[in-house]
Parts: C-alpha cells; structure tokens; sequence
C-alpha cells in the first residue's frame, strides 16, 4: 500500500472501531444495570438492548446509497453526529424508555456501508481486499476489548459513563475522519464493496446466500439474547460485576486459540462445510449447556468457553462463505444484505431474548437459544461445498463494450477463473477465481494486454 492508503484505512478502521466499541461496550453491564432503570422490565431491557440493530438495518443500505449522491465524509460526519446524539441521551436517561430512545437513535448513524465505500474509493483494485480485511479486523478486536473493559468501566464511571464516553468517541472518529483520513478526488460505485440496488435480485435468489443470511441472523440474534442473561447469572453465582472482565479475558483468549486449528482445516484442507456445520451444532450444543449448568459455576464457565469458540470462528467463516458463494460482480450487494441480517438479529434477539427471560426465567433464554441453533443447523446443512474460491480485481483502464465483451471470454478462458466479469465503464475485471488451479501466467498475459 501507498503512504496515503495506509492512513486511509488505519483513519477509517479507527473510526469503524471507535463506533462498534461504543455499541459493544454496555454488552456486558447493561442487564445489570437496567434493574435499577424505573420502569425497566426483562422485555425492555432486552429491547433497549437490540433496538440499535434496527435503526441500523433500516438505514445503513439507504445511507451508503446517499453517499453516493452526496459524498462519502458528509454522511459519515451526519452518521456520527446521530451516534454521539444518541449516545448523550441515553446518558442523560432516568428511565428505561430514554435508554430505548437513545439506543435507537444511535442505531440510526448506521455508516457502515458508507466507510466501506470510502476505503474503496481510497486503495487500489489490487489492496481493496486487504483494506476491507483490516478495517473488519476492528470489528472483532472492538469486541474483544468491550468483554474485559466494560465490567472495569461500568464500575468506575457507571453506565451512563459509559454512553458519555460513547458520544466523545464519537465526536473523535469525526476529527480523524476529517483530519486524517484523505478527500477522495472522485466517488464511483464499487460492485465488490457497495449495495447496487440493480444487483439485489441476484443476490435474494441465491439459497445460499440466504442460508448465510439465515446464519449470521441467528447468531446475532442468539448472541444480544445471552447477553440479558450472562452478566445476571456471574452475579447469583457469586461473581462481582467488576470480577466479570477476570472471567471474559481467559475465556475470549481461549476460544481464539481453540478456533484456529479448524480455520486452517476449512481454509487449507478445503473442510469449510464441515467446520462450519460442526461450529453450529457446537453453538446449540453450548446454549443447551449454559441452561443447564446455569447453577454451577465451573461447568457454565466451560459452556460459556465452548459457545465463544463457536461463535468466533462463525464469525470468521460467515463473510468468509459470503465473498466465495456471491457472484463476483455482486460482492458489495450479497454483503450489504448479509450486514442488514445481522443487525436484523441484534434486535430480534434483544427482543426475544427479553420476552422469554420475563415470561420463563434465565435458564429458558439459553434453551430458545440452543433451539435457534437447531434450526439454524437444518437449514444450513443444505448449503453446497464452497469451493476454495478468492475474488480478484484488474484495472484495465477505459475500453469499449466489445472489448470488454472479448476480455471476459479470454479471461473465462483461463485455467482457475470461475466468474468473470469486466464493467467497461469503470474499467475494472471483476474475477472469482480458484486458488489451486489457476494460470497466473496465462491471467497475466491478458491482464497485460487486455485489447
């Protein structure tokens, strides 16, 4: 990468992790905390806590199409602007419903796509994928450092704290934005990192795309609904709220070294369906025992290890799945739907995670869990085997539609490319090709001389 790529994605992946650490930082601590809300119940807190997934699944495929029409930073500035709005009046809130509000209207700066977009209006064809692998890293780190800092936070500044310290990350990801990340000359449309609306009718006919709609939906959704519940039953088995970061630590360290053996078998031994169905029936299994050993400490510690294992390398492996199963020139469309899914399953979970815990107590949260899970495993065991598949991207530079249409037979031609695609009005080849198989003397040669 260039110098001026590399502080385009370090800025944009700063400002992605300052905004999902904010949403992910009251996980944890929230269900312990809404006890003492007025008029709080199970149902909603729960609702408090999904109902940013909603706002965000309405908005961020429209938002991303805005910046196309009006620029890229003007929607992030606007996006963050309702993130750090939001953040205040959660803060501010002396009661459950303010909270709900709040939550909502953070949900609603749902700039996502649109940071994507910009990263890809910022690199290159050929660093675009190693640009978008690094900002999404920040999703999981962002994570990561919620489990072992909120506990810590909540304790020393409260969880109104928390959302104050929410809304001024907000307003720094709108300094780096602004100071750091660089003006693009030009905003085009990306087919392999934007929603292109045409695109939507490919990618809603494919079944496996929507069985990993499907999948991301369930685990979002089983995820939001264990955290109503985790942090109250640590707290009657005896475990301090603040002690809470001491236990997530190991285990989250754990389960990333416990998934990395089976992410080399899916991707080097090609075993992809198989430890992916296998981390599914783990995730069920895992919720099944967290209802059962919900009065044992030790043996609900080790369910809690086995369910993170599982969700980390589904995690992994969901977008993973996506970028092999989608049509190449449909990537940015399959994954603006996938993302819309998975906050689809933030809030549902929110949702119904708080209805069963007030109508059947904590132990049934994890049961209605561990039957997603069920679900979710017989309908993704009809998926195909995914090939070994990566997706490539050739600037070509401007030509005329029958050269263009010439290109994309020679480059069908090549050994190893599975799709092609070139788009001669942005002079790009969009491939998916077949690491093990591919010529990439014979790629080269055409990619060399596309005329």
């Amino acid at each position: 990468m260039t110098t001026g790529e590399k502080r385009a994605v370090l800025g944009l992946a700063g400002v992605y992790g300052f905004r999902m650490l904010g949403l992910f930082l009251i996980l944890p601590v929230f269900a312990l905390f809404a006890e003492k809300l007025p008029g709080a119940t199970p149902f909603l807190t729960g609702l408090a806590v999904g109902i940013y997934g909603l706002t965000q699944a309405v908005l961020q495929i429209p938002f991303g199409l805005l910046s196309d029409r009006i620029g890229r930073k003007p929607v992030i500035f606007g996006g963050l602007l309702l993130f750090a709005l939001g953040s205040v009046i959660a803060a501010s809130a002396q009661d459950v419903w303010l909270v709900i509000l709040g939550r909502a209207v953070q949900g609603s700066g749902a700039i996502a796509a649109v940071v994507m977009a910009l990263a890809a209006d910022l690199t290159r064809e050929e660093n675009r994928t190693k640009a978008m692998a690094s900002i999404g890293i920040t999703i999981g780190a962002s994570f990561m450092v919620a489990m072992m800092a909120g506990p810590v936070l909540g304790r020393l500044i409260g969880v109104s704290g928390i959302f104050w310290l929410t809304a001024v990350l907000a307003l720094l990801g709108i300094a780096v934005v602004a100071l750091v990340v660089p003006t693009p000359t030009r905003s085009s449309v990306h087919r392999d990192a934007e929603t292109v609306p045409a695109m939507f009718g490919r990618v809603l006919r494919d079944p496996d795309l929507l069985r990993l709609d499907f999948g991301i939906f369930c685990l979002h959704l089983i995820l939001t609904a264990l955290f109503l519940a985790v942090p109250v039953v640590l707290r009657d088995l005896g475990l301090k709220p603040l002690q809470h970061a001491s236990l997530y630590l190991p285990v989250m360290l754990g389960s990333i070294a416990a998934m990395v053996p089976f992410i080399i078998l899916a991707e080097r031994r090609g075993l992809m369906k198989q430890v992916f169905l296998g981390a599914v029936t783990s995730l069920a299994l895992a919720q099944f025992a967290l209802g059962v050993l919900s009065q044992q400490f030790w043996g609900f510690v080790a369910a809690l290890a086995l369910f993170f294992t599982a969700f980390n390398l589904l995690e992994a492996t969901l977008p993973s799945l996506v970028s092999k199963v989608a049509p190449v020139d449909a990537k940015g469309t399959a994954m603006g739907v996938y993302s819309t899914s998975q906050f689809s399953g933030a809030f549902v979970g929110g949702v119904f995670g708080g209805w069963i815990h007030q109508h059947f107590g904590l132990a049934a949260v994890f049961q209605a869990g561990a039957v997603v899970g069920v679900i979710w495993l017989l309908v993704a065991s009809g998926m195909r085997k995914p090939g070994r598949y990566t997706s490539r991207l050739v600037n070509l530079g401007s030509m005329g539609r029958e050269v263009a249409t010439d290109l994309v037979e020679r480059l069908r031609a090549v050994p190893g490319v599975i799709e092609a695609v070139v788009v001669a009005d942005e002079g790009v080849a969009y491939l998916k090709v077949d690491r093990d198989r591919l010529d990439d003397l014979a790629l080269d040669e055409i990619v060399a001389r596309p005329a």
